[in-house]
């Protein structure tokens, strides 16, 4: 942390809401856990937590408080609003790219940002997403594998399937010439992904895909009709990569964001115990 950094009330605890240095059109939020001690020399790892197309970002990150508190973390929570560039937009981020903007980068100068206010160790860091921040979730961790020590992600309404028989953002054929890199299955297997989604999320209304609309691609609906299709799908798809995924339904729940979490925080504090059993015996 930089010797000039200095914290205030609003820095710490539930944080205010800081606009990003690299595109002052986005901000993020953040919970530091109540021991963090801007004197002292304690480390803490990182959290991130997508909002979903409602973009209700300070709930996001009010649920994973008490994780952090018992994990040592902080909780970062980005906000990617509507409406940038194209007026009633809501999709913007959830491909990663969305006109000149790149939503993988942005977030990660935002974490940069934290990096350089908080004792934080931000090379790997654990990222959920819901809904709307399950689309960038998933497709974040193929652009970015090798920053990531878990990945969860909750009943996304579209999916990038592991198809290298379809473009992005059906499949991942020509997911280089997209992203500037490749596709890297091996770093992909190193991270624990998680799946999660309510055994009734079954509507339909606001995920099929029409030749009218702005995704319409060839096979837009390959994946399945409901989330739960085409998470099933996506599963497959990474089990045929040898990508282990463990995936869990939460009884009686439709497309809800707050009572899937509690297995999400399950997920990750076995990633946690798991590298810190890893890092002793190393």
């Amino acid at each position: 942390m930089s010797e000039t950094n200095s914290l205030n009330f609003y820095d710490l605890g539930y944080t205010a809401l800081f606009a990003s240095r690299a595109d002052q059109r986005f901000s993020y939020c953040l919970y530091v856990p109540s021991d963090y001690d801007e004197n002292g020399d304690k480390r803490y790892g990182l959290a991130i937590v997508v909002h979903d197309t409602e973009r209700t970002v300070g709930a996001y990150r009010d649920r994973f408080a008490d994780f952090g508190e018992a994990n040592d973390c902080i909780i970062l929570a980005p906000l990617f609003p509507g409406g940038i560039i194209e007026p009633g937009d809501l999709s913007n981020y959830k491909l990663l790219k969305f006109h000149d903007i790149r939503f993988d980068l942005l977030l990660l100068s935002m974490v940069d940002e934290v990096a350089a206010k908080y004792r934080v160790d931000t090379g790997k860091f654990l990222l959920y997403g819901f809904s709307g921040g399950a689309h960038f979730a998933h497709r974040f961790y193929y652009a970015h594998p090798e920053r990531l020590l878990g990945v969860s992600i909750g009943a996304p309404g579209v999916v990038t399937l592991l198809d290298d028989s379809r473009d992005w953002w059906v499949g991942v054929r020509n997911f280089e010439s997209e992203f500037g890199k490749p596709l890297d299955i091996g770093l992909m297997r190193g991270v624990p992904v998680h799946m999660v989604i309510g055994d009734r999320d079954t509507e339909t209304w606001e995920i099929t895909i029409e030749p009218q609309d702005h995704w319409w691609m060839p096979d837009a609906n390959i994946a399945g009709a409901t989330r739960i299709d085409r998470m099933r799908s996506l599963r497959e798809s990474y089990m045929a990569r040898d990508i282990n995924v463990r995936h869990d339904f939460v009884a009686g729940v439709g497309h809800d964001s707050e009572p899937v979490v509690a297995p999400v925080k399950v997920f990750f504090a076995d990633v946690l115990r798991r590298r810190s059993s890893c890092d002793v015996n190393s």
